[in-house]
């Protein structure tokens, strides 16, 4: 039994979604029930220090936290319920996937996205035991893409975005590296002021003829990036790094 927990400052809204909940529960066979109701973020954090939630959905424009604030807050919960956006604006779904959401969902809410919305929370793996693969989230023609880091060849920063690299195609990125390289962990090695790459992807550490926009002169050290075969250049403020890395990581 998915046990729900409905956050939004309209009562009409929290009525109609409890509507659907119990209509999905009724005629679909998926276990779920309508646990508690908040209107505001503060009246959820209250909720679930004394009651325990499967599901959030979660309104985003409440008066005082945002949906988005009391999002990060329930994620840094020991074991955080799942959470689906169910909001009125369109506009926010790139945040709501960066905060891990398992689906957004616009109003008015149909019946048949809700249900496949609730049936994902419940193939979740539980908190602690193999959680959600982390991804790197990009906004592509109007559609939200959801790129797991272990795809994850190389970031490089050209002119005004970034190319995220993966073995079957390339992404723009309107982020900057900086703000990317802290989501991107241990398994990531900056080779450049323009460049991350996978410590796993690295096939070679080479020199050779420098491109000249990289300032690194006639020639220079780069890396092979597999399984594409690019080469990216490494910049000589960072080789020492990357030779550190590389040898241990065993190349």
């Amino acid at each position: 039994m998915q046990n729900i927990l409905i956050v939004d400052d309209e009562p009409l809204a929290r009525v109609r979604i409890a509507q659907l909940v119990a209509d999905i529960a009724a005629t679909s066979g998926l276990a779920v029930k309508v646990a508690g109701e908040a209107d505001h973020a503060q009246a959820a954090l209250d909720w679930l220090s004394s009651h325990s939630a499967d599901v959030v959905l979660l309104d985003i424009h409440m008066p005082g936290l945002q949906g988005t604030g009391l999002a990060q807050r329930i994620n840094a919960m020991p074991v955080p319920p799942a959470i689906v956006f169910v909001t009125a604006h369109a506009e926010h779904a790139l945040e709501a996937f960066e905060l891990a959401a398992v689906d957004y969902l616009t109003k008015p809410v149909r019946r048949e996205r809700l249900q496949a919305a609730l049936e994902r929370c419940a193939k979740r793996a539980p908190a602690g035991h193999g959680a959600e693969v982390p991804v790197i989230i990009v906004s592509e023609r109007g559609k939200v893409v959801r790129v797991p880091l272990s795809e994850v060849l190389y970031l490089k920063a050209e002119l005004k975005y970034v190319t995220l690299r993966t073995a079957a195609r390339s992404y723009v990125l309107e982020e900057s590296l900086t703000e990317l390289e802290p989501r991107l962990g241990d398994a990531f090695l900056r080779v450049h002021r323009n460049a991350i790459v996978a410590k796993a992807a690295v096939r070679a550490l080479e020199r050779r003829e420098a491109d000249p926009a990289d300032g690194e002169g006639a020639e220079g050290w780069a890396v092979c990036v597999r399984p594409v075969d690019e080469w990216l250049a490494v910049s000589r403020r960072q080789l020492t790094a990357v030779r550190e890395a590389l040898a241990a990581s065993g190349l």
